[in-house]
This record gives C-alpha cells, sequence and structure tokens, in this order.
C-alpha cells in the first residue's frame, strides 16, 4: 500500500503541479492523526515515510523513568539501556511503534485529510495563478445564471458577475463566449474567488491594448478613460512622437480598430480623442463632436466655462447631459457648458469673438 500512495503522491505532483513536500506534509499530519485516534495515544508522535522503501514507521517520544507508570508517556531505564545503555533518567527517546495493521488503518483514516489537503494545494495553485491575472482581460464562457451572479468559468475556475458589474444593454446566455475585466482576485476559505466586470473601464483600456499595436509598444500612451457602459465612453490618447498621430492609431484604417472594440461592447459608442496639457485643448477635444467657440479656465476650482455655437448647445451637453459630464470625468475639470448667446448676455464673450466664430463656420 504505501509504495502505491508515494506513487499517487508522484502522480499528482507531475499532473496537478502540487509541489510533492506539501503532499508529504499533509500525508505525516493525517497518518499521525490516524494513529492518536485507532490507538487512543496522547504520545507525542512522529510518522516517519521512506520514499526508497516504500515505507511509514510511527516512532513515538517518551521519557526515560525509574518505574514506568504511563506506558504511553515513559520508558523504564532497563528498556531504555538495552536500546542504548548511554541512556539516563529524563532522557527523551524515540520508540517505533508502528502497528502491525497500520498501514490498512492509516489509509483509511488518511484518505479524507490528504484530499483536504490536496484541495488546499490546488486552490493555492490557482491563486498563484489567477492573482496575477488582476486588472487584465481574459475570455470565459457563461455557465450558470442566478438573481445576483453570471457565472463564467474562466478555465480552471469559476468568476463572478455582478449585477452592478454588467452591461445594463446586454443580455448574457448559457455558453456565451465574452470577454470581461478581472477586478479582484481572493483567497477564500471556500478557494479562490475572482470577481469580473464588463461594465469597468479598465476593459476599454485592455480592449485598445490588445486591438491597437501603438498603445501595446508603447507608442501611443492612454491617458483616461471614461466610460458608461454599453451607452458611449471617451478615451483620450497622446503620443511623444509628433509624426504619430494618435487618434487615428486608435480608430485604424476605415475605423477598423475601433469598430472591433464598439463590436466587443455590443455597440456602445466610443470617441477617442487626443490628450493634451493645455485645458483650453483637451476640454474643447474631449467635447467631441460638437465645436467650442472659447474655453474659460479656472485654474483654482479646476472649473472651465465651455461657450459653444447656439445649434451646438444640445450637442455639447448630450444626452442626459451625457457628453458634457463624460467630458469632465476624463479631463478632471468641471465644466459648465453655454451658448453663445448666453455667453454674450453674460459678458463672458465679446462681439469680435462672436464675429470670428461666425467666420469659422461659414469655412465649414
Amino acid at each position: 500500500m504505501s509504495s502505491q500512495l508515494f506513487d499517487a503522491i508522484d502522480y499528482l505532483e507531475k499532473e496537478k503541479g502540487i509541489n510533492k513536500e506539501v503532499l508529504l506534509e499533509a500525508l505525516e499530519a493525517a497518518l499521525i492523526s490516524a494513529y492518536k485516534k485507532n490507538f487512543k495515544s496522547a504520545t507525542n508522535v512522529r510518522v516517519d515515510l521512506d520514499e526508497t522503501e516504500g515505507s511509514m514507521r510511527v516512532f513515538a517520544r517518551k521519557v526515560v523513568v525509574e518505574e514506568m507508570e504511563d506506558n504511553q508517556q515513559e520508558i523504564s531505564l532497563e528498556e531504555a539501556k538495552k536500546i542504548d545503555p548511554k541512556y539516563a533518567v529524563e532522557d527523551v527517546i524515540e520508540v517505533e511503534v508502528t502497528p502491525k495493521d497500520f498501514g490498512r488503518i492509516a489509509a483509511q483514516a488518511a484518505k479524507q485529510v490528504v484530499t483536504q489537503r490536496v484541495r488546499e494545494a490546488e486552490r493555492g495553485v490557482i491563486f498563484s495563478e489567477y492573482s496575477d491575472r488582476e486588472e487584465d482581460v481574459m475570455t470565459g464562457i457563461i455557465q450558470r445564471k442566478d438573481p445576483r451572479f453570471v457565472y463564467v468559468n474562466l478555465g480552471k475556475v469559476e468568476a463572478k458577475l455582478a449585477e452592478a458589474e454588467q452591461m445594463p444593454t446586454e443580455e448574457y446566455y448559457v455558453h456565451d463566449r465574452l470577454k470581461v475585466f478581472v477586478t479582484k482576485v481572493e483567497n477564500t476559505s471556500k478557494g479562490p474567488q475572482i470577481y469580473i466586470s464588463r461594465s469597468h473601464p479598465g476593459l476599454l483600456k485592455r480592449l485598445f491594448e490588445m486591438e491597437v499595436p501603438e498603445i501595446y509598444d508603447g507608442i501611443v500612451d492612454i491617458r483616461s478613460v471614461a466610460r458608461e457602459a454599453g451607452d458611449r465612453s471617451k478615451i483620450s490618447v497622446s503620443a511623444d512622437d509628433p509624426e504619430v498621430d494618435p487618434v487615428g492609431s486608435c480608430v485604424g484604417q476605415k475605423g477598423q480598430r475601433v469598430q472591433a472594440i464598439v463590436n466587443e461592447l455590443k455597440g456602445e459608442k466610443i470617441d477617442v480623442v487626443e490628450w493634451s496639457e493645455d485645458p483650453v485643448v483637451y476640454v474643447s477635444n474631449a467635447l467631441s463632436p460638437s465645436k467650442v467657440v472659447e474655453v474659460l479656465v479656472n485654474e483654482e476650482e479646476k472649473a472651465t466655462t465651455v461657450i459653444v455655437p447656439d445649434y451646438q448647445l444640445s450637442l455639447a451637453i448630450g444626452k442626459r447631459g451625457q457628453n458634457a459630464r463624460l467630458a469632465a470625468k476624463l479631463t478632471g475639470w468641471k465644466i459648465d457648458i453655454k451658448s453663445e448667446s448666453e455667453a454674450r448676455e453674460e459678458g463672458l464673450l465679446t462681439e469680435e469673438e462672436t464675429a470670428y466664430s461666425d467666420e469659422e463656420d461659414d469655412l465649414f
């Protein structure tokens, strides 16, 4: 039985990737437990596992005494000297106490404990593998659903897609394949728990990194992402090399690159804008596709007043204020949008500036 047990341990190390030492420690603990339980021993015992011989032996630690009163805890001086004449009273020696049928009893008692340790070790391996995938995109298959979660199989583990992390415009069906963003990996008593998202801004960022080689290579940088999942997103990009068009790189020829991401996000609209350290330029870009006449900046409050042509006001604000809201999230600046008419009434815009903006509109 012992040799078969060692063979099984070798198999588990190769097939499951579980360290042999972890399994041997688990086996020792199980055998000690089995011995104490089946032989009603409170003695401090040690199990010696010999892989070469395929044997298991049990040793009990006993104190040498003149007159023995407890044969489990003590050994007489006379018996101790038979083992080694040098032993004296109060010495502690190890005596082999392996029962004849210990192999059978140990196998039965240890099975459950070893199985549990193997399971724990497997969980540790899985946790180590997936903890490195936090803030990364993985592809999984939907296994099942309940009112709180959609459960997605990521290979060796089932991840949880909470209702708050789902896209409101998306339906989830069992066996569907989808890309998810790993938000958190926890090692719990029930094993590794992996939480994923379809609505996190990080998903959009990672999808662009996967789709746009210039971002992956570091030629183009993603500066900021603002997202209202399933509806509309804005992403700002920049490039150190003036010869590189960061927006064009992300959009791709005939819009192919950005369209691939839109398709993955089930039609979510994506505005790609160029980042600038100048808040006037950055805020103007962020309010795309609307035109901007002027941006008034309040550095102290990190706030801007943006003036747009009257006919562009609704476009700049967006449906339910979405365009302005996303632009503010993207830039980190407060944005107050006013039409040219309002700006003139409030004295924020001069007649010359108004005339200049009218000339600009005529050019288009």
